[in-house]
């Protein structure tokens, strides 16, 4: 930082920066991209930083964590596409359908839920199981809406806690803590936040009666060829494996040993994800050329929208450094008592007010990097709970503003009404439970 800023200068920067982004986004629908740049630029105004510095302070935010995350973002995206396409999801679905039974149809989509929605946005895993979730519906006499929301909230807690979902692994890299701990700490926290939310579902969904749905065609761009069980379910598996090895299993070889070089290097996210695909293609090795090329595009069109909106978070970032926030909230505001929950309640108030959990968890993150001495968050351990922290926060609330909550009306024909008193509900208690899980990790951690 080049130059003093007082305490109510961070205060008002930080207050009205947020404050323009909800503005901008819920108010006038702007995209997040431009939102963030807005903002950028609002509160390199308020601390007074010349337009060109606050320009250069925002491209180096910008740069730095599009340079560590477009790789993760853009193979993990494609790893979703092509699961998608290949009915891989479908299959996971079913083999736990014909474990659990069909008498306990929600409690399978949630699980199924949870699992497919390791590698895949949740917005396009319940477009993709939907089908089979209203099959299920009509065959087992379960409320469509216990199902749809059993399913939608396995999807979302994985979506909201375990990167390389776009806002869990920028906030990730921004708070610089351990990827393959976040995926690994992560997964286990979504289990009781998923299983809560199947539990609710079903309790609240039991009191609302609805019409009938009808059923829904099978995506036409899928293949006509289910993959093997196997096929279906190891590129999402192994790739997550690597990962947490790598992160987990690192000192226990020789520095410089063949064992830890090979180890370094499979378990980096990109190389990880690099197998994953692969081994789609191994496991579908009936796709067309044609077919091949159109995904992979798709995969990479996909990506460069979330790229975006992550590195503008990065640059809001960078211009609250330049503000000086850690400094003046450690001095001025009692912070160090509130720890894990600060991240928590920060991302809340975000997800709730403008509807994006990728863009809470992002903002959010940019907001508690500089304050986690403060909060007695600033060792490697402390960083994996305070990015767990903000994945629960980012939960809770998602309602009519969330594009994720129109996904489950509009797909499920279900009402407003309906989904407000059981999703929205769910999302919440989520959250909660989240969180209670992760101070809970954190005392065995910290």
């Amino acid at each position: 930082m080049t130059h003093e800023v007082s305490f109510w200068q961070s205060i008002i920067a930080l207050l009205t920066g947020i404050l323009l982004i909800i503005l901008l986004t819920v108010r006038y629908r702007m995209h997040a991209f431009f939102a963030l740049l807005a903002a950028c630029l609002w509160v390199g105004t308020i601390i007074q930083l010349p337009l060109t510095e606050s320009l250069r302070v925002a491209k180096e935010g910008f740069g730095h964590i599009i340079g560590s995350l477009a790789l993760i973002i853009v193979l993990g995206t494609t790893l979703g596409v092509l699961l998608e396409y290949t009915r891989s999801t479908t299959v996971i679905a079913n083999f736990i359908l014909s474990k659990v039974g069909a008498d306990r149809s929600a409690l399978a989509m949630n699980i199924s839920g949870y699992i497919v929605g390791m590698p895949i946005f949740c917005d396009s895993g319940f477009i993709v199981l939907n089908g089979l979730n209203k099959e299920l519906a009509a065959r087992s006499g379960t409320s469509l809406l216990i199902m749809a929301s059993s399913l939608a909230t396995g999807l979302y807690a994985v979506h909201c806690l375990m990167p390389p979902h776009p806002g869990m692994a920028a906030a990730t890299e921004t708070l610089e803590a351990d990827f393959g701990a976040v995926i690994l700490y992560g997964l286990l926290v979504a289990v009781p936040a998923s299983y809560c939310g199947y539990l609710w579902s079903k309790y609240a969904g039991r009191k609302i009666a609805l019409h009938k749905n009808n059923l829904s065609s099978t995506d036409e761009r899928s293949m006509p060829h289910h993959p093997s069980l196997v096929a279906a379910i190891m590129p999402i598996l192994v790739p997550i494996a690597l990962i947490a090895l790598r992160s987990f299993f690192m000192g226990s070889f020789v520095v410089g040993s063949i064992a830890e070089q090979v180890l370094l290097t499979i378990g980096m996210p990109e190389v990880a994800l690099i197998i994953g695909i692969i081994l789609v293609f191994m496991g579908n090795h009936r796709m067309a050329g044609q077919t091949v090329t159109k995904l992979l595009h798709d995969g990479v069109e996909k990506a460069a929208g979330i790229l975006v909106i992550i590195g503008a978070g990065g640059a809001f970032g960078a211009i609250l450094a330049e503000a000086d926030l850690g400094r003046h909230f450690a001095e001025n505001i009692p912070i160090a008592s509130l720890g894990l929950f600060f991240p928590f309640l920060i991302a809340t108030v975000l997800k709730t007010a403008q509807g994006s959990s990728t863009v809470a968890v992002i903002t959010a993150a940019s907001i508690v990097t500089p304050l986690l001495t403060g909060l007695g968050l600033e060792s490697e351990s402390g960083r994996v709970i305070c990015v767990l922290a903000l994945g629960a926060g980012s939960m809770m609330i998602s309602h009519a503003n969330d594009a994720y909550f129109w996904v489950i009306a509009k797909f499920s024909g279900l009402p407003m009404q309906a989904m407000l008193k059981v999703y929205s509900v769910a999302t919440c208690f989520m959250g909660v439970v989240a969180i209670i899980c992760i101070y809970l990790l954190a005392i065995v951690l910290l």
